[in-house]
């Protein structure tokens, strides 16, 4: 869909040029720079763009293109994207680290198609390579007859950006047989080693690191949300109540019955808006720093073993911000290894929606501590389900140019604009969705489909010693993974009364018995309607024969 969308917008008026490059070489922030669009999706971390996006050039009659990083001898979807575009494009930004032009200068002009197009240099990172920029440029300019512009494009200012400007429209063709060796022979530097790279502690380091990730962003907003929620329910629930005592039932149960757009949307922001957005921020200030990267490269072994590599974490990190966002991001992945992938991100990348909702079903049953073991479970069964269904092997994979990531103070901006547009999908996008459920569910019950349904469902749920009362959070999380938060009904009274062995199959089957309906509709646009289908049954499989074995276990011990 993205792919789509970029080709056509192109404008048949205008004359492209397309930044091309490896990850990380800062084409995204190069972008914004140059174009002023706001977009938050640059990043200091690999495979932060997965589609070629556009924008006019100001005063110009160029439209520049930003394209994926590419991966020489990968099959990626992204890396096909670049090429695409390059084939297209009408002159060749060329974005290259100035830290590794010895390294990364080479490869791009050996495997890429220059001949006869306008070709424009860019060395990025040039902060970091200031002692020697000047004879390296002067270098490259005699080599390859060309402009070379160094810059700092993560802080793009503004001599650098209208000298680009000016440079991009008068872009010529690079000389026909450049000294590639003389090239070659320029010296990289490093950008270091950490704990992340150590032979022994290195893994476990990273493991650490991606735990508390996630795990300090989540406790504070279960801190938060647990605050707020007895004040919310003074200050606006319980006066609304009151309110509404003279008004028709049907009125009341919409607003604020059990399954009310008021009583039960409040409880779905409380217990997600914090979980969205702190995840989102510490999401985007490891990525911007590039610790991310440094941790996925150091788990790449142990990721192998369940048929991934380590840049396959990177969307499945992803998905516990968004499945959706995770999916459009597994377009990195070589093709034998995508489907393995997304079939982690669907049953073990707890989006932020669900992690929410989650802890407030926990709290609600008064065992905010089973969030642990939940989790763990996700992670546990998600890797064997993941290997159990993909059998491809990455072991004989060929061995890809890897650029390490400059760990860096995150970009404040950058920042602010990843954590600006997750808020903004939250309270444009799922909160009405949500709203959209508590008013499906408040007719379901009004009108006795509801219990229908529970009846249908009692006798399997009792399989899992779980009382038929659970149906509605099954029924609906297939919609939404916080429709979950349907369970909270009667004040999360159900909740309670449930045990912490039934309180945790419920959550863990309600969660993972398929994927959302959005994230498989995005399934079935990128991989086609046969493989959600599939994977759909195949997760659905692996939930119920995983939940019935913890049952088994909760009830022995």
């Amino acid at each position: 869909m993205l792919a789509e969308s970029a080709s056509s917008g192109a404008n048949p008026e205008l004359k492209t040029a397309v930044l091309v490059g490896f990850e990380s070489a800062g084409k995204s922030s190069l972008f914004r720079g140059l174009t002023g669009q706001n977009v938050g999706e640059e990043a200091n971390f690999r495979g932060s763009t997965v589609m070629a996006r556009r924008a006019k050039l100001p005063d110009s009659a160029v439209e520049l293109v930003d394209t994926p990083g590419i991966r020489l001898q990968d099959d990626s979807q992204t890396t096909m994207a670049a090429l695409d575009q390059l084939t297209d494009g009408d002159t060749v930004i060329l974005v290259v680290r100035a830290t590794h032009v010895g390294l990364e200068l080479p490869l791009l002009i050996e495997n890429l198609e220059l001949k006869r197009k306008p070709v424009l240099l860019v060395l990025t990172f040039a902060d970091k390579a200031a002692q020697r920029l000047k004879n390296q440029v002067d270098l490259l300019r005699k080599i390859l007859g060309i402009s070379v512009i160094p810059v700092n494009s993560r802080d793009l200012d503004a001599g650098s950006r209208t000298l680009l400007l000016k440079a991009i429209p008068l872009a010529a063709p690079m000389k026909s047989n450049p000294n590639i060796k003389g090239i070659s022979d320029l010296p990289t530097i490093d950008p270091g080693q950490t704990l992340f790279e150590h032979t022994v502690w290195g893994r476990l380091f990273s493991l650490s690191a991606l735990l508390l990730m996630f795990a300090a962003p989540v406790y504070i907003a279960y801190l938060f949300s647990g605050w707020t929620q007895p004040l919310a329910d003074r200050w606006l629930l319980d006066p609304l109540r009151e309110s509404l005592l003279n008004v028709p039932d049907f009125i009341k149960d919409i607003v604020v019955g059990d399954y009310g757009v008021v009583s039960l949307g409040l409880y779905s922001f409380v217990w997600a808006f914090p979980v969205v957005l702190l995840v989102g921020l510490s999401v985007a200030i490891t990525e911007e720093s590039g610790l991310k990267d440094r941790i996925t490269d150091a788990l790449d072994g142990w990721m192998r073993t369940i048929g991934l590599n380590g840049r396959d974490l990177i969307p499945v990190l992803s998905g516990f911000g968004c499945n959706v966002v995770a999916i459009y991001q597994s377009r990195t992945c070589s093709s034998c290894t995508r489907k393995s992938c997304v079939s982690l991100i669907a049953f073990g990348s707890a989006c932020s929606y669900q992690i929410g909702a989650s802890l407030s079903i926990f709290s609600s049953g008064g065992r905010p501590w089973l969030f642990i073991p939940y989790l763990a479970l996700l992670i546990i069964v998600g890797t064997l389900h993941a290997r159990l269904w993909n059998r491809s092997s990455v072991s004989n994979m060929v061995s890809l140019y890897t650029n390490r990531t400059f760990l860096q103070t995150p970009s404040l901006i950058a920042v602010l604009w990843r954590v600006r547009s997750v808020t903004k999908q939250f309270v444009v996008q799922a909160m009405p969705v949500f709203i959209g459920i508590c008013l499906a569910a408040t007719f379901l019950k009004l009108s006795g489909i509801l219990n229908a349904l529970t009846a249908m469902l009692a006798p399997w749920l009792s399989i899992f010693d779980l009382p038929e009362e659970a149906a509605g959070g099954v029924l609906f999380s297939v919609l939404r993974k916080d429709g979950l938060l349907v369970l909270n009904h009667n004040e999360g009274a159900f909740a309670a009364d449930l045990n912490a062995g039934q309180l945790l199959i419920l959550v863990y089957l309600a969660s993972t018995l398929t994927a959302c309906l959005v994230t498989l509709w995005t399934l079935r646009r990128e991989m086609g309607a046969s493989f959600a289908a599939k994977l759909a049954g195949k997760q659905l499989a692996t939930s119920l024969v995983s939940a019935l074995l913890i049952s088994v276990g909760v009830r022995l011990f």
